[in-house]
């Protein structure tokens, strides 16, 4: 038996809605970049569903290239966080204006 592509999209739909509301209304830096993460596999989640509904490889390449760019996303977001928790400890989104020279 196999699940319909219907559920997965509800299922996206439900992280990418969480996700955005995390980066709306949390203040931590940290809990952000979590829920832009999250709706980023979101919409891996939906090409991949299109891509096994429509029997296409090209969702599939797709989310090949938008997990390497979430790798690199990952790389150089979290050295940001830390060069900003190490110059406050307490800080939210609002102190992005430290990294000013």
């Amino acid at each position: 038996m196999s699940i319909d592509g219907t559920y997965y999209l509800v299922l996206s739909a439900l992280l990418f809605t969480i996700g955005a509301v995390g980066v709306l209304v949390r203040r931590n830096v940290l809990v952000m970049f979590m829920c832009v993460e999250l709706m980023l596999n979101a919409v891996n989640l939906t090409f991949i569903t299109f891509s096994r509904m429509l029997n296409d490889i090209g969702g599939q390449s797709v989310v090949f290239f938008v997990l390497v760019v979430a790798a690199a996303e990952v790389v150089v977001g979290l050295g940001i966080i830390v060069a900003i928790y190490r110059r406050r400890v307490g800080a939210t989104a609002d102190d992005l204006h430290v990294l000013k020279g």
